[in-house]
């Protein structure tokens, strides 16, 4: 298979590059840190100019998009801290 084939067979990588979503900051996911994670989320959120509704719901919904996407293949202590984000993220946004 060759490399562009390879690309365009995960749609859902394209989805945080191409689509109405966020500007994130580069490997965002892989921190190990849930407070940097929703704090880099929330300002992407605030500042992106692609996102089309408000700055917590769009941080959430990026993050339980990656979540429900990589979840399958991510070991338990990386969805662990991904989960903490989210309630980092609330949080950030007073939304507990």
């Amino acid at each position: 298979m060759s490399g562009e084939k390879a690309k365009s067979s995960y749609w859902s990588a394209e989805v945080g590059r191409e689509s109405n979503a966020l500007d994130l900051e580069p490997d965002v996911f892989t921190l190990d840190d849930p407070g940097a994670i929703a704090r880099s989320l929330k300002q992407s959120a605030e500042s992106s100019l692609r996102r089309k509704s408000a700055p917590f719901r769009s941080a959430m919904s990026m993050l339980n998009f990656y979540i429900n996407r990589a979840g399958r293949g991510l070991p338990a202590e990386r969805l662990r801290i991904l989960e903490k984000a989210k309630i980092e993220l609330r949080k950030l946004f007073r939304r507990a």
